[in-house]
């Protein structure tokens, strides 16, 4: 990118400026540095350095001062300035201010507007010797020699302010210059209260190349004599800075070598590294800061070895064109800060190098990619990726071009998209087939049209307005286009949806429900025919949406859409109801009863974990976002009795509590049980005498049985020995399962004759309460044990080894024999049980 004038005033801190507000304008002090970040403010400016001259900035007065800039791709500016710049207030060498002031061109009505913003920066100590590597410049500063420093120990000040710098010798050319020769010729000399300052380009005719551990290294050296009558001293200065040679590239890694021992800066090996810190743009980054940006520095014996990803954050990509084609480099500015001390000569050395790398110009051919959208008959186009630097200004079709504005009025919906980082982009483009700038060809024999389009992208590159173009041909064999059609039907259990893409390929997606159809989803429901596919989903699925529910059935809906894939828009809607027989409410002879509530889509806030019996202290024994499961006895939770004829019908009722229906719509449900209160029932049977008696097979060993607490009705977790004593609150539910662990026989089935509680570990104790017995549950337990079913899975390979069961929590009153189920207040107990089984025990805590 060419130099660029800045708009530049710069003068003492008592300087007079229009103080027109600015954004993102941010000063800081990095060590030795001042840094200004500007954000897009200007392209090109004049630099004022005091109240009466205005002085052009140009780059040779930038070098000779200590100034340098970057832009990136976006007009973002940073401005760096050493602090012993020319224009710098010195106090001490300790405190350096410096006023910027910002010239931007106003119009032939206004004057131009001026920015200022002001930094004193603090800095102490400093080292014996500074070295600063800039872009653009060198810079040397030395302490006052120590023979020096002696002599202003015994003379008076006014004898020692008294020293004339009078000569320069470079070397090794051996060429002396006088002060003057040595400012003509573009270099910087200055001393300063305790320091001698030296500043050169980094291509000067003084400087020269030295391989330093198979490094180039940029090399100026000199000696500084200062007279005063018979007295004459010597200041050595010598910086040494890297070369653009110093960098291997590769297309995903930078590798930036520095020597670790910089031989021109040193009198003799022996030396100590204390510091090594890298960062960007000047400023330090600490240890988390690197690794997540992927930085690595690496100290081996002889280097000093910078690793940076190619298009890491904390760099750009600019783009650029060559013979018509589009190549991008990366470009980003580390910075290594080094601190050492001689051994020999006790003196330390701080060195500093802001070093921008370019990576070489990296092809990345533009591609057109094509997607046609039979059923909307229109060509869909993105062309990428770019670097945010470019532009689209138009596109040439065979009979026009079009502006961008221009293609958008015609409906084209040209479109400029972001990579998720924000660093990429793509021009996306809508053509309908039916726009005259579309080639049509009919091809009736072969039952076909077939769409052509060609056009021109004219692109330009920014800030420098580098025009490029990119040509594309795409088309289209469409067949006589037959939309698809949905149809469905259901079976006892199932939805079964079939959608025929007759002669197309499928050029939508499916929503099943909320659902899209993604591959795992088809691998269990779909099946494929040659030009259709069924899907068949549960009644139950979550895909689907319960509409009503009755006593013995459940309507169940599943909505079905088929979209376009690049605008989402709906090509095909299909819904499909069914009322599936299903059995909610289950009365069984023991006097028990147990519902099923399912959340209807007329109640689509309903929280089903929040439903109750006619006794508000019912809850569901299970429930999920769409289901509540309620047990209990015909006797409990506010369930009614009547008579009618022969026949008792017990009733109740499943709803909300009062104080949440307010909050949600009504829901209620019926449900019912009727036993017959008197029957008469004949049994007929015939007896005849046995040929033998009957026999079992014997055999010995032992059985191991198991006792588990599952942590809820799935039985999938259960708890470990860590986990008791289990807390649980007084009528929760508690399930168990009982199991055979070593027995592989499919004729051994596990029976539980007697189960009790106790109050403590010892099975004898008394108080003891019995929850089965003889294998069924105690008649006499207001709340009875509820066996449930063990189906085969990939944990029980033999249901008949498995025994699940639900008791309900209590508590012993005092010494009473029987729990105690009324109480006025929950307490939190911890339950203990002992169970046998036939002659083995088994027990857990």
């Amino acid at each position: 990118m060419p130099y660029r004038l800045f708009c530049l005033l710069m003068a003492a801190v008592g300087i007079q400026a229009q103080q027109t507000p600015i954004n993102d304008l941010n000063a800081e002090c990095l060590g030795n540095v001042i840094r200004l970040s500007v954000a897009p403010l200007f392209e090109e400016v004049d630099a004022v350095f005091n109240d009466t001259q205005i002085i052009n900035l140009t780059p040779g007065l930038a070098t000779q001062c200590g100034f340098s800039f970057k832009f990136d791709p976006m007009g973002n500016a940073m401005f760096f300035a050493s602090l012993q710049n020319c224009f710098s207030q010195n106090m001490d060498d300790k405190m350096f201010s410096l006023v910027m002031q910002f010239r931007l061109p106003g119009n032939h009505m206004t004057e131009d507007p001026v920015y200022r913003v002001g930094k004193t920066c603090s800095y102490t100590p400093w080292t014996s010797r500074e070295i600063l590597c800039d872009r653009n410049y060198m810079e040397a500063s030395e302490q006052s020699m120590p023979q020096w420093t002696c002599l202003q120990s015994r003379l008076s000040q006014a004898v020692a302010s008294g020293y004339k710098m009078t000569a320069v010798v470079f070397s090794p050319s051996k060429n002396v210059m006088n002060v003057d020769e040595v400012q003509r010729k573009g270099y910087a000399i200055a001393n300063t209260p305790t320091r001698l300052v030296l500043r050169s380009p980094h291509n000067a005719e003084e400087t020269y190349l030295q391989n330093v551990a198979g490094v180039p290294m940029r090399v100026l050296s000199t000696s500084t004599f200062f007279e005063q009558k018979w007295l004459v001293t010597r200041v050595d200065a010598t910086a040494v800075c890297p070369t653009p040679e110093a960098v291997a590239f590769t297309p995903e890694v930078i590798t930036w070598y520095m020597p670790k021992h910089i031989d021109p800066l040193f009198s003799s090996d022996a030396f100590t590294m204390l510091e090594v810190y890298m960062g960007i743009d000047a400023k330090r980054l600490d240890t988390e800061e690197m690794a997540a940006r992927n930085y690595s520095v690496l100290v081996t014996e002889a280097h000093i070895i910078v690793e940076i990803p190619v298009g890491a954050v904390g760099g750009y990509f600019k783009s650029h064109i060559q013979d018509d084609q589009y190549f991008v480099t990366y470009t980003i500015e580390p910075m290594l800060e080094l601190l050492w001390i001689e051994e020999v000569a006790h003196e330390n050395t701080s060195y500093k190098v802001l070093f921008p790398i370019t990576t070489p110009p990296m092809a990345r051919p533009p591609q057109v990619r094509n997607y046609t959208v039979p059923e909307q008959a229109v060509f869909v186009l993105e062309l990428g990726t770019f670097n945010l630097d470019v532009e689209l200004l138009n596109i040439t079709f065979p009979t026009m071009v079009l502006t961008v504005a221009e293609c958008n009025a015609r409906g084209f919906n040209v479109q400029e998209q972001r990579s998720p980082d924000n660093t990429l982009k793509t021009f996306r483009m809508e053509v309908p087939f039916s726009d005259p700038v579309v080639f049509k060809e009919r091809r009736a024999e072969q039952g076909v049209t077939t769409f052509t389009l060609q056009l021109i992208y004219g692109l330009v590159i920014f800030p420098e307005y580098a025009p490029f173009s990119h040509s594309a041909v795409v088309d289209a064999v469409l067949l006589d286009i037959v939309p698809p059609s949905v149809t469905g039907n259901c079976d006892q259990e199932n939805f079964h949806i079939t959608v025929d893409y007759r002669n197309q390929e499928p050029f939508f997606v499916v929503l099943v429900g909320k659902r899209l159809l993604n591959h795992e989803f088809a691998q269990q429901y779909l099946t494929e025919g040659d030009t259709d596919f069924t899907i068949t989903l549960p009644f139950s699925s979550p895909d689907a949406v319960f509409e009503s529910v009755h006593s013995s059935s459940v309507r169940s809906r599943l909505d079905v859409a088929l979209l376009n894939p690049y605008n989402n828009m709906t090509i095909k809607y299909f819904s499909l109801a069914c009322s599936f027989l299903k059995t909610l409410t289950e009365c069984f002879s023991n006097g028990t009863m147990t519902a099923l509530a399912v959340k209807v889509d007329s109640v689509p806030g309903l929280n089903p974990g929040q439903l109750t019996l006619s006794d508000p202290a019912c809850g569901p024994t299970y429930s999920d976002d769409r289901f509540a499961y309620f047990h209990f006895t015909v006797n409990s939770c506010g369930t009614t009795r009547k008579f009618i004829n022969n026949v008792m019908l017990y009733e109740n009722e499943i709803s909300l509590p009062d104080e949440l229906e307010l909050l949600t719509s009504l829901f209620r449900l019926k449900v019912s049980c009727s036993y017959v209160a008197n029957i008469t029932r004949t049994l007929a049977f015939l007896t005849r005498p046995r040929d033998n008696e009957p026999f079992a097979e014997t055999g010995t060993g032992r059985l191991m049985v198991r006792m588990r607490l599952a942590q809820d009705a799935s039985y999938n977790t259960f708890h470990q020995e860590e986990d008791y004593p289990v807390v649980r609150y007084l009528r929760q539910p508690l399930h168990f399962e009982v199991e055979l662990t070593t027995s592989s026989d499919p004729k051994v089935a596990l029976v539980l004759d007697h189960c009790w509680a106790t109050l403590n570990e010892d099975r004898d104790s008394r108080p003891r309460w019995n929850l089965i017995i003889n294998g069924c549950e105690n008649p006499e337990d207001p709340y009875r044990v509820v066996f449930h079913p063990v189906e085969v899975d990939a944990r029980v390979r033999f249901p008949p080894h498995v025994k699940r069961f639900e008791a309900f929590m209590f508590s012993f009153a005092g010494d009473a024999v029987e729990p105690s189920g009324q109480v006025t207040k929950f307490t939190q107990q911890s339950l203990f049980f002992n169970f046998v089984s036939g002659n083995h025990p088994f027990k857990k805590n």
